[in-house]
């Protein structure tokens, strides 16, 4: 595993997603959202972190819901060492005040930093409310973490940048997973699966890479493989040379201290592995 700096903390170049955690599922037709909730004991997911931690994943990228940080306390709490970077949960930011309960939660396990949901950053430009989103944004930056801004949007990269917004790293989509859902506030609130709906569009790729070629600040590319709807129904081979292609083309786009977040589904084979070995192999094959 190759290593990058995050403002002075050395962080795995692919780092882990919990979306499967929390039964996000973007092949629906394949795995439900309840299989994934059924599936992800306490015991799984801590299984399941412990292997990251093997295969030399030391960084996690959580959702701040408050079952899943009990979950990192009791980690924490036995002795577990793995970096966190939270993702806002969006029945916490209805309100200053429940943001203000939330980012508290979170601090309990220490993380190293803290970025608000694409959902709700994509809404405030889609709702044309953004007086919301940088009341949000100066609310949560009283805190003593660094502040990262998700978004599905390059338009909204291209406006953080071009208006200097006070934030300290970017969490940025490959594909719009907005599209068709403009307005629609998170799954997490209206208890729809997104998902349902959701089908990529591969151009979207390019378009949002190349915005993020003029950016500075750090990088934190998701949804990777398409939340798993480039690699379904693909035999090994197929499948290993797909995960190998996401990773050469955004690796060798974005700047050397960038880098990605995969969520991991453990029921049917062993995706930790093999996002890990195939990363491994990419670096010997460019010789690095």
């Amino acid at each position: 595993m190759n290593y990058v700096d995050f403002f002075g903390h050395k962080v795995s170049k692919l780092i882990a997603g919990d979306n499967p955690f929390n039964g996000h599922s973007y092949i629906t037709e394949y795995v439900s959202k309840q299989e994934m909730i059924d599936y992800h004991t306490e015991d799984k997911i801590l299984e399941a972190m412990h292997e990251m931690e093997e295969m030399g994943i030391n960084t996690m990228l959580p959702l701040a819901d408050p079952y899943i940080i009990r979950i990192l306390q009791h980690y924490r709490s036995n002795g577990g060492k793995m970096n966190f970077i939270f993702q806002t949960y969006s029945p916490m930011m209805l309100s200053l005040e429940t943001a203000s309960v939330s980012m508290n939660m979170m601090m309990s396990v220490e993380p190293i930093g803290v970025y608000l949901s694409g959902t709700y950053t994509d809404l405030c430009l889609e709702t044309n409310t953004m007086p919301k989103l940088y009341e949000m944004l100066k609310h949560l930056r009283t805190f003593d973490i660094k502040l990262g801004l998700g978004t599905h949007y390059p338009e909204i990269v291209e406006l953080s940048e071009k208006e200097n917004w006070d934030i300290d790293f970017y969490m940025a989509c490959m594909y719009n997973l907005r599209r068709g859902r403009e307005g629609e506030q998170s799954g997490f609130i209206t208890g729809k699966n997104k998902s349902l709906i959701r089908k990529i569009i591969p151009e979207d790729r390019a378009v949002m890479l190349n915005t993020l070629k003029k950016v500075e600040k750090p990088i934190i590319a998701f949804k990777i493989f398409a939340g798993g709807q480039m690699l379904v129904e693909r035999e090994e081979a197929d499948r290993r040379e797909r995960i190998k292609d996401a990773y050469n083309t955004i690796f060798t786009t974005l700047k050397p201290n960038d880098f990605a977040v995969a969520g991991v589904f453990q029921k049917y084979h062993d995706q930790i592995r093999e996002n890990v070995e195939v990363l491994n192999e990419w670096y010997e094959e460019i010789g690095k």
